[in-house]
C-alpha cells in the first residue's frame, strides 16, 4: 500500500540493502547481488493520472471513507491498534454504527499507533481504496498480478512479499503454481489472514474445509513474518487459514510497526530467504 508515488527502482533502493543486512544476520553475507532481485511494481495503478497543474494524491478526508468494505478494514485496523497499544483509545458501544463520524474516530485514534507514525490522514484513507480497489475491482486485480506473474521465470527460487502486495504475490504464485519454480515464499506484515475481508475474497477461493490453497508444490516453504503492533497484519499466525505448514515468526520493528526495513533485517527473514536459495 501507499507506494503509488514511487517506482520499481527507487523501491529497490530500500529494500536490497535490508534484505542483505537480514542475509548477513542470518550468517549468509554476499548470496544476493543487486541483478539477482526484481521488484514487481504496480502502485502506477492506484495513481491519479497527471494532469497540467495538479498531480498526486487525492486530498481524502475521513469523510471519504466508502461504507461497507473500507470503513469495515478501518473498524478492523482500529480494534486491532487499541489491543496492541494502550496509547490507542479503543472504539467503545458508541461507535459501533459506520458512520463518517466513526471513521473520524478511528483514524484520530490510529494516528496514535506505532503502524501509522508519520502517516498522514488522507494517505490512511487512500491506503484503504488500494486495498478495497485490488479485491473488488477484477481490473485492477488482473493488471498488478500480472506484473508479479510476469516476474515468476524458471530462475526465480525465493518471493518476499509485503502488506497488500503478500496479497497479489499469493494469488500469482496460485495461478502458476503448476509452473512457478519458486522453493520459498516469505511474507511480511501480510493481511492474508483476515477472514471477512481478504481470506475469504483470495482467488482461488479457500477449499472446501477452509484452508487457502497452498501457492505452490509440497516442496514449498512459506515464513510470515508479523510484528505485534502491526494492525496490517491482524491475525499473526496464518496456520489456521493455510495449514500447519505455514512458519510463523513473531518479531519487534519498534516504532514503525509495519515498515519494510526492519521486517527485512529481521535475521529470521534472512534465514527464510537464505534457506530457499539453498544456502
Amino acid at each position: 500500500m501507499a507506494q503509488q508515488l514511487r517506482g520499481e527502482q527507487d523501491l529497490l533502493t530500500e529494500w536490497l540493502p535490508a534484505l542483505s543486512d537480514g542475509l548477513t544476520r542470518a550468517g549468509a553475507t554476499g548470496v544476493v547481488a543487486d541483478g539477482d532481485v526484481g521488484m514487481a511494481f504496480y502502485g502506477d495503478l492506484f495513481r491519479p493520472a497527471g494532469e497540467l497543474l495538479a498531480v498526486g494524491e487525492p486530498a481524502y478526508r475521513a469523510g471519504d471513507v466508502a461504507e461497507g468494505f473500507e470503513s469495515e478494514l478501518l473498524a478492523a485496523w482500529w480494534e486491532a491498534a487499541a489491543a496492541a497499544d494502550p496509547a490507542v483509545v479503543a472504539p467503545g458501544a458508541d461507535t459501533l454504527a459506520r458512520t463518517s463520524r466513526t471513521a473520524q474516530a478511528a483514524l484520530r485514534a490510529l494516528s496514535a499507533s506505532p503502524f501509522m507514525t508519520g502517516v498522514a490522514l488522507r494517505s490512511m484513507v487512500g491506503d484503504l481504496k488500494q486495498v478495497r480497489a485490488y479485491l473488488l475491482d477484477p481490473a485492477t486485480r488482473l493488471k498488478a498480478r500480472r506484473r508479479v506473474s510476469d516476474l515468476l521465470t524458471e530462475e526465480v527460487e525465493v518471493v518476499v512479499a509485503h502488506s497488500l502486495g503478500s496479497v497479489v504475490a499469493y494469488e500469482a504464485l496460485c495461478a502458476s503454481r503448476l509452473r512457478h519454480r519458486v522453493r520459498a515464499f516469505v511474507t511480511v506484515g501480510s493481511p492474508l489472514g483476515i477472514r471477512s475481508l481478504i481470506f475469504d475474497r483470495l482467488r482461488p477461493s479457500p477449499g472446501a474445509d477452509g484452508t487457502g490453497v497452498w501457492p505452490g508444490d509440497d516442496g514449498l516453504t512459506w515464513t510470515n513474518v508479523a510484528d505485534a503492533a502491526d494492525v496490517v497484519a491482524l491475525e499473526k499466525d496464518l496456520r489456521p487459514a493455510f495449514g500447519p505448514r505455514v512458519r510463523n515468526i513473531r518479531t519487534y520493528n519498534g516504532a514503525r510497526a509495519h515498515d519494510i526495513r526492519p521486517y527485512l533485517t529481521e535475521r529470521r527473514t534472512g534465514e527464510a530467504v537464505a534457506a530457499g536459495l539453498g544456502k
